[in-house]
């Protein structure tokens, strides 16, 4: 019964995830606000809260900091092997599409996250101010720089012309906040299944009962991203991902204020291969999307190297993980 509870939900919020994604388009379409900031600002936040959700529980009720770490890091490595898959599944669409300025600041601060984590992490540093830690502080900084940047891009819509819904602005505004409220009670409610199931079979401290967990909170992701690429919006949908990373990292700040166990910050075998294989994932990423903003003219050569091997080392970098962590 639980599971099909569980399968229900997740059914629900993957239809509110796809309304979320089409109301995203039309919103783009019809205004002049940013795809970049309409996807990795605003649907990013509202697909990202399963993650501050579980999050927040680990730290204020299980008094477990690992937990939070192997959510955020595991979640982004996902959201990224989604990003290089869509890359994979619609070449052509992806090739045609122009991608917002911002992204690849937010390509370059998600790697840098990585980057400094590594660092500041594998020399044990830490530093608090009033029981915060310093690299939280950090990690929010680099996540507001980030929304700064989203917030000034041009608009750029690429997704098929027009707009084929004949609802206001302001109903389609309404709906985006319904459906907003809707995907946030059913991710939560899939959460709560999901540890009911782990619970059940015995499989929570497992990586079957890790992966539960992270399909769960990275549905609403994976599902706008899918259908925003489906309608041609790369834009929109790399915004999604990206800002949903940048996101999980400013989450651990959140995670920090309500834990008071000691540091967030613990690492295990498994926190450096997420933040390994994360960074690999990370630069890997980055390649197809500089390509297309800064190097296709210059080496049209490379054109199919780029768009097709680097998308491929990101899967292989998500699938080298999940090996290594059985």
């Amino acid at each position: 019964m639980i599971i099909i509870g569980y399968l229900i939900l997740a059914v629900i919020v993957m239809g509110f995830s796809i309304q979320l994604s089409n109301y995203v388009d039309i919103i783009d379409k019809r205004t002049s606000i940013s795809g970049a900031f309409i996807g990795g600002v605003i649907l990013a936040a509202i697909t990202s809260l399963p993650e501050l959700f579980t999050s927040i529980s680990a730290t204020a009720l299980l008094g477990q900091p690992e937990l939070v770490i192997g959510n955020i890091l595991g979640s982004d490595i996902f959201n990224t092997a989604v990003l290089a898959s869509l890359f994979l599944a619609f070449p052509k669409r992806f090739r045609r599409a122009r991608i917002g300025a911002s992204h690849n600041l937010s390509l370059v601060l998600v790697a840098a996250i990585y980057l400094y984590l590594i660092v500041v992490l594998g020399l044990g540093l830490e530093f608090t101010i009033f029981n915060v830690s310093i690299h939280s502080i950090v990690l929010l900084a680099v996540y507001l720089y980030g929304v700064r940047t989203m917030s000034a891009d041009d608009g750029v819509s690429n997704s098929d012309d027009g707009a084929s819904s004949q609802l206001s602005m302001k109903q389609i505004i309404f709906r985006f906040v319904l459906c907003s409220v809707g995907l946030v009670a059913a991710s939560i409610a899939l959460t709560y299944a999901t540890d009911a199931i782990a619970s059940r079979y015995q499989i929570g401290t497992t990586l079957a009962g890790a992966l539960l967990l992270g399909v769960a909170t990275s549905l609403p992701e994976l599902t706008s991203s899918i259908n925003l690429a489906k309608l041609g919006n790369f834009n929109a949908m790399t915004g999604n991902i990206l800002g949903s990373n940048l996101f999980n990292f400013a989450i651990l700040t959140v995670a920090d204020l309500t834990y008071a166990g000691g540091s967030l910050y613990v690492t295990t075998s498994q926190t450096w291969l997420l933040l390994i294989f994360g960074l690999a994932s990370a630069i890997f990423i980055a390649m197809p999307i500089l390509y297309k903003s800064k190097g296709r003219r210059k080496y049209p050569r490379l054109r199919k190297t780029i768009y097709f091997i680097p998308p491929a080392l990101v899967l292989a970098s998500y699938f080298a993980f999940l090996a290594l962590s059985v």
